[in-house]
């Protein structure tokens, strides 16, 4: 199974680990873009043209960026969010969004074509962010009862995927991470990030589920771990050198 990162959490990680010394800014640039064509960015204090992401990372930094904070909101759960309502709405609809502590400024991906465009706003850190020994403890629990309930209905007929990257937990994703990062801040996103897949997988059709009965009860045993996943994945990259 193979897991990677959403844009957002990677452009947090990075921005983060530049800004700390734990990466130049070629490195950070790289990563964040990762195998897209190119990323810019549009909407920056004084910038009415894209920007070159390489550019723009400098740019939060001068607006006194010192952190990317990762939003990764779902219908009824505004993780990472704080407003304002704009940010807010733009960011839900995408599913993933940035904030840059310092530089109150948020960015939202979106992908054109084999690029990404990040749009830039006005935007606040949440007051709450995932403490990551309580994500942690909070994912593993959620897991070990998804993967009961899975069992329960008999996930290795409806979607043997699913039952293989279950299997695969052990095994750390194959992300690109700045070296700096902590190891339980590394164990804990790549668990989420693999959290965050089985849930995709389970969830891209109703597979052997034949009534509508057992595709709510697949979803109802997803949804735990979904959230779970997602506080995972903000709370290690708003903390990814917390040992």
């Amino acid at each position: 199974m193979s897991s990677t990162l959403p844009p957002s959490a990677r452009l947090a990680l990075w921005f983060s680990a530049w800004v700390e010394g734990g990466a130049s800014l070629d490195e950070a640039r790289d990563a964040v873009v990762g195998d897209d064509a190119s990323h810019h960015v549009v909407g920056l204090p004084d910038h009415d043209d894209a920007v070159p992401l390489i550019l723009a990372l400098g740019l939060l930094r001068a607006e006194g960026g010192r952190r990317g904070v990762l939003a990764l909101p779902a219908p009824g759960d505004p993780l990472g969010l704080a407003g304002p309502a704009g940010f807010n709405a733009e960011v839900v609809d995408a599913g993933e969004g940035v904030v840059v502590e310092g530089a109150e400024l948020g960015l939202v991906p979106h992908r054109v074509g084999a690029a990404v465009q990040w749009t830039c706003h006005d935007a606040r850190v949440a007051a709450h962010v995932p403490d990551p020994g309580e994500a942690d403890s909070g994912l593993r629990r959620a897991l070990l009862g998804t993967t009961e309930q899975l069992a329960d209905l008999d996930v290795a007929r409806w979607r043997p995927e699913v039952a293989d990257a279950l299997l695969d937990l052990r095994r750390e994703a194959d992300l690109v991470l700045p070296r700096a990062m902590a190891p339980r801040a590394v164990r804990l996103v790549s668990l989420s990030s693999r959290c965050r897949t089985i849930v995709e997988l389970a969830l891209e059709d109703d597979g052997g589920s034949v009534t509508a009965l057992e595709a709510d009860a697949r979803r109802a045993a997803l949804l735990p771990l979904d959230h779970a996943a997602r506080r995972g994945l903000v709370a290690a990259c708003a903390y990814p050198w917390q040992g």
